[in-house]
């Protein structure tokens, strides 16, 4: 059912929320209209995917996980665990959803903040709330009651500030990231994701 090429990988694109055909091809970069609609005609009849439309006045056809393709979260989970051992050979940047399953597959809940907490995550102009409660994880596509720290930035450089590899200062300071609401918070968020770590950063 998902061991064809491109199967897996449309799972992983839909895992946060709905889809439209044109942003399936945008995130899978070079698969063809033809071998996507056959993928996801092929999800459709193993009842992995539904197809639905948004209500008026958009009334566009968007693809979404059922039930049964929810479940494939956490194998997805675990190969992101597994792949991350391994050097990254493609200099292409992750996709906003790839980014998001490698998140969920490097957080320790033990650097995650007491209570519950919601990040706000725009990656390239698309909007993702990050919830964190009881010491799991939930990421859903689109805005959500009120985030406590919103975290505007390209794939790039959130990848890079939530690995630890550039401190969010830095980023702010070359205008490639826009932080609004609780700093702190925001410096929590890095943390929780240990994945070649930085030292956290002083806003100046």
């Amino acid at each position: 059912m998902i061991g064809d090429r491109w199967a897996l990988l449309v799972v992983r694109e839909l895992i946060f929320g709905p889809k439209r055909f044109a942003q399936l091809r945008s995130g899978l970069h070079s698969v063809s209209p033809n071998v996507l609609s056959l993928r996801l005609r092929e999800l459709e009849s193993a009842g992995v995917v539904r197809r639905g439309m948004l209500a008026p006045p958009a009334s566009v056809a968007v693809y979404e996980l059922t039930g049964r393709g929810r479940a494939l979260e956490p194998m997805l989970l675990e190969l992101g665990r597994w792949g991350s051992k391994e050097p990254i050979n493609s200099s292409r940047e992750l996709t906003a959803d790839a980014f998001l399953v490698a998140l969920k597959s490097a957080f320790d809940v033990s650097a995650a903040p007491a209570g519950d907490v919601i990040f706000e995550l725009d990656i390239d102009g698309e909007t993702f709330h990050v919830m964190v409660s009881g010491g799991s994880l939930d990421i859903m596509r689109g805005r959500h009651g009120h985030p406590a720290v919103c975290l505007r930035g390209d794939a790039r450089t959130m990848r890079s500030i939530a690995f630890g590899r550039e401190p969010i200062a830095a980023a702010e300071r070359a205008r490639r990231l826009t932080v609004t609401g609780d700093w702190d918070l925001a410096e929590v968020f890095t943390r929780m994701f240990p994945v070649g770590h930085a030292e956290p950063s002083a806003r100046t």
